[in-house]
Parts: C-alpha cells; sequence; structure tokens
C-alpha cells in the first residue's frame, strides 16, 4: 500500500483566504495549497491592502472587516475561477476603486449571474469589454445586503461568493437559487463561514445570512479531493496496487471524495475511514450510468478510466463542465477519439465505449490542468501519450508529475 500526501484543496484555500481577509483579527492558515491560483489569490489580497504573510505550512491574514485597505488598486487574477469571483465580491463590501482582469482563458469564462447579483445590490460595477466578463471594475461603496434571486446553474462559486459576503453587510442578505451545480461546493462554504463566525440558515434553495462579520482564527486546509481523484483512479487501474490518502475521511469537507463511490461501484475496493481514504484494485472495471452533476470536477477523470471499464461509461448532467477552464465535455471526447475510443456526446453526457487505446497521441489539454492530470491515467495502460502543455498542472498541483509518477514506479 502507497500513502500519499495530497497537497491542500484549492476550494478551501480560496475560501479560507476569502474569510480571513473579512476576519477581525489575524488568520493562520495551515497546510493551505501552494500553486499558480491560491499565489494569485494572495497576491490579489495583497494589491487590495490586506497584509497576507507567507511561510512554509502557514500563511498569516490580518484581517480588515471594514473592507480593502487600498482606495484604488488593479487587481489581476491569472487563470483563477475563485480569485476572478471571490475578491470583486469582497472588495464591493468596502469603499473605493478596484479594477480586475484575468488572463485570456479566464476572460472567456462567465461571469455574468454574479454581476447581475451585485448590482441589484446596489454596487457599481462596469464591464470593460464583453458584457457578464472581465475586466470589470467595482466602484465599492459597501453593500446593505437585502433579497435577491440568482441563477447558480453555471457555478457554485456565484452561490458562495454572495453567501460569504452576506456577514459584511449591513443588514444582511437573503439568497434564493434558482438552480444549482456541484451543491457540495455551497455545503463547504456553509461550514467554513459558521466556523469563522457566521450565522446561516437555510430553507429549502433560500439562504438567509446574518449581517455577523466573521472572527479569525487557525484554520487547517484538509488534502484536496479533486487532486486525490487522480491517484485513487490511477489504484483502481493497476492490478494489484492501492493507494491511501491521509487527511480525507468521512469527516471530509469536499464533495468531491465521492468519486470514490463511484469507483467502488465500477468494481474497486474502497475504504474510508474517520482520518484517510484507500482504493485497492480489485482488477476488474465495470461500466455503469453515473450522475456526476455533484462532483463534476471529477468527470474527465473518469472519462480518461472509462475506456478500461468492461462495458460502457456514461456521465450525465454535466453541462458546467463546458464553461471551465475549457470544455472539457469535448476535450475528453476529442483525446479519447484521438487514442481510437468510441464516444458519444450530447449537451450534458457523454458515453465512452469500452476500448484498447493507442498510441503515440499527444493529448490537447487547452491549457487545463484537469485534462493532463486526468489523461496521465489513461498514459498508464497507453505507451506514447505525451501533453501539449504539462506544465499547466501548475494551477493546482505543480508538483503532479513526480508525484504521480512515484506512485507509478512504487511497487
Amino acid at each position: 500500500m502507497t500513502v500519499i500526501d495530497i497537497p491542500g484543496s484549492k476550494s478551501v484555500t480560496a475560501r479560507a483566504l476569502f474569510l480571513a481577509a473579512a476576519a477581525e483579527g489575524t488568520t493562520t492558515l495551515l497546510r493551505p495549497l501552494v500553486s499558480d491560483d491560491t499565489e494569485g489569490f494572495a497576491e490579489g489580497l495583497a494589491a487590495l491592502g490586506y497584509t497576507v504573510r507567507r511561510e512554509p505550512g502557514a500563511w498569516h491574514i490580518e484581517g480588515r472587516p471594514a473592507g480593502p485597505g487600498a482606495e484604488t488598486a488593479d487587481v489581476y487574477c491569472r487563470d483563477g475561477a475563485t480569485t476572478a469571483r471571490f475578491l470583486p465580491t469582497l472588495a464591493a463590501a468596502g469603499h473605493g476603486t478596484y479594477r480586475f482582469d484575468a488572463s485570456e482563458q479566464m476572460r472567456r469564462r462567465p461571469l455574468g449571474p454574479l454581476t447581475t447579483a451585485l448590482r441589484a445590490l446596489g454596487v457599481d460595477l462596469r464591464h470593460g469589454g464583453k458584457e457578464g466578463h472581465h475586466p470589470l471594475d467595482v466602484h465599492a461603496h459597501g453593500v446593505k445586503g437585502g433579497a435577491l434571486t440568482l441563477d447558480a446553474g453555471q457555478s457554485s462559486q456565484y452561490l458562495t461568493a454572495l453567501l460569504m459576503l452576506g456577514p459584511l453587510t449591513t443588514e444582511g442578505l437573503d439568497i434564493t437559487a434558482t438552480d444549482l451545480v456541484s451543491e457540495p461546493y455551497v455545503e463547504i462554504t456553509l461550514a467554513m463561514m459558521r466556523s469563522f463566525g457566521a450565522e446561516v440558515r437555510q430553507e429549502g434553495r433560500t439562504y438567509r445570512v446574518a449581517p455577523t462579520g466573521y472572527r479569525a482564527r487557525t484554520y487547517g486546509i484538509e488534502p484536496d479531493a479533486s487532486t486525490a481523484s487522480y491517484l485513487f483512479a490511477a489504484a483502481a487501474l493497476l492490478p494489484g496496487r492501492s493507494v491511501t490518502v491521509p487527511g480525507l475521511g468521512t469527516g471530509a469537507l469536499q464533495g468531491d471524495l465521492a468519486f470514490v463511490d463511484v469507483l467502488r461501484r465500477m468494481g474497486a475496493d474502497v475504504e474510508v475511514t474517520a482520518d484517510a481514504t484507500t482504493v485497492r484494485s480489485t482488477g476488474t472495471l465495470r461500466g455503469l450510468t453515473v450522475n456526476m452533476r455533484d462532483i463534476s470536477d471529477t468527470m474527465p477523470t473518469l472519462a480518461a478510466l472509462a475506456p478500461f471499464a468492461d462495458g460502457p461509461v456514461r456521465i450525465e448532467d454535466v453541462a458546467n463542465t463546458r464553461v471551465k477552464e475549457c470544455d472539457r465535455l469535448d476535450a475528453c471526447a476529442e483525446n479519447l477519439r484521438r487514442l481510437g475510443i468510441t464516444v458519444r456526446t450530447g449537451p450534458d453526457w457523454i458515453e465512452i465505449h469500452p476500448g484498447t487505446p493507442a498510441g503515440p497521441v499527444e493529448i490537447a489539454t487547452h491549457g487545463d490542468h484537469r485534462i493532463v492530470m486526468s489523461f496521465a491515467v489513461t498514459a498508464l495502460r497507453t505507451p506514447g501519450v505525451t501533453f501539449d502543455d504539462p506544465g499547466c498542472v501548475k494551477k493546482t498541483f505543480p508538483d503532479f508529475h513526480r508525484v504521480f509518477d512515484a506512485f507509478v514506479r512504487t511497487p
């Protein structure tokens, strides 16, 4: 059995940075993810006038409940969707003029439902180019609060950003979601908000957030469950192999740990204890139909593993994967077909038939870290697989290739 320490969760780190910046006092984040996305978030906070002190294994953030310390700032969000969606929302609660921009990849990703909601709350917000996309200017003068309706069917990050804003308003927020994808990510948000002192009540799809502010604390970041999915898939694929990831157990915040339940349905041996998860190969992978609406970031992992199943693998309700770093549904289909695998797709589904992937093939990554890490699993049984941009894993797991290769070489 191989034990692998996975880096901290990107989703948890980003939320913790927002909450720490908004809290009264100094927060220490233990084991935060160090990657392009999280470093971009921390640099964005610094540009806004927050004090962020980073040392190995711990980041210290001096909170500013009244909002950014800078009266004006230009913030570059890189490729980070959490940075690009959370920081303008945080800045809106302060007082000043702030300009946000992002990479070309992030400029293509939608922002409209969030900025529409912020405008409904009275935020003076203007898009500098295409409506509903970066760049944008926020002329902040605090947020009173109130009630609003939000469509979170493209991304749960819209709802998360507004929920985290709620305690910083003067009157609180009532948010009704008409649609919601990746709901477990919202559960992460609610749990973390409460741990920083917020009061949130949920009544169906309506969330009532009191104007409590936040309190600083020491907060440990759990390992990234989405990142762990690649190691879990590799262990399920390779006969006689197993992997244990400590720090991800029955109490884990992240819904993406449910990916191991998919592997269990396919035939892998899965054990989840209080403080770790282990996946073992049984030498069998069965086909299945699975709804991955709640764990859609692991859709590419399953798609890359699917050709080795004994029957078709059909993944449903993943329309939101079309508006990630790339159109992940089409990217998976494109690369699998180049490997000689029969694939069918629809607006929100993909069906992959059993086959023997054949190289040599260069995987078209579209600059998407999850395409690289997913097809590294396919490459375990497919000689000649290379990537046109292997380095884009720096977004969430800069050391991925070394860690993955070490696992493969360990008996």
